[in-house]
């Protein structure tokens, strides 16, 4: 198991040594997630686990847990999600070898310049960001919803008496 999280990796080179990566990543250190944040700060904590199972799937399995700071769309206070993430990640390298991947796997396209693994901690972590965030525990807001065919009563027009004055 390693520590320290490389910024490029061979992914098939990663798969042939069943190498582990994990440890902790400041949100700070992720722009695409943090831009989608009240604020960066906090840390994830990760596992990247690269193997092949015993389909012949190459892939690899990522795991991580944070608190992401997040406003809540009714009270507009920030508040904290708490994220879990057990994603497997099937590798293809072009969009046809998606529909062979067995169920459970998400497909990871490959290119040829290789891996980099924050990149892939932050897709998943923006993958699981709530369109509306709403702080647990708050009351819905009720709502009148006028009918279809009910119509607002028409209000006097301010300016009528205006039609009076002489020049």
């Amino acid at each position: 198991m390693n520590h320290t999280l490389p910024e490029l990796v061979d992914p098939w080179r990663m798969v042939s040594a069943r190498r582990t990566f994990a440890g902790r990543l400041p949100l700070a250190a992720m722009k695409r997630l943090a831009s989608g944040l009240a604020d960066a700060t906090g840390e994830v904590e990760y596992e990247l686990d690269f193997d092949k199972d015993e389909a012949g799937v190459s892939g690899v399995r990522v795991r991580a847990k944070t608190a992401l700071p997040l406003i809540c769309q009714r009270t507009l206070e920030r508040f904290e999600q708490p994220v879990e993430i057990d994603a497997k990640l099937g590798f293809i390298v072009d969009e046809e070898d998606e529909a062979a991947l067995p169920a459970g796997y998400e497909p990871l396209l490959l290119d040829a310049a290789g891996l980099h693994p924050r990149d892939m901690i932050e897709d998943e972590l923006i993958l699981a960001l709530p369109v509306f965030p709403v702080k647990p525990g708050t009351q819905e807001m009720q709502r009148e919803w006028k009918e279809a065919g009910e119509v607002e009563p028409a209000k006097p027009n301010p300016f009528a008496v205006l039609k009076n004055v002489k020049l």
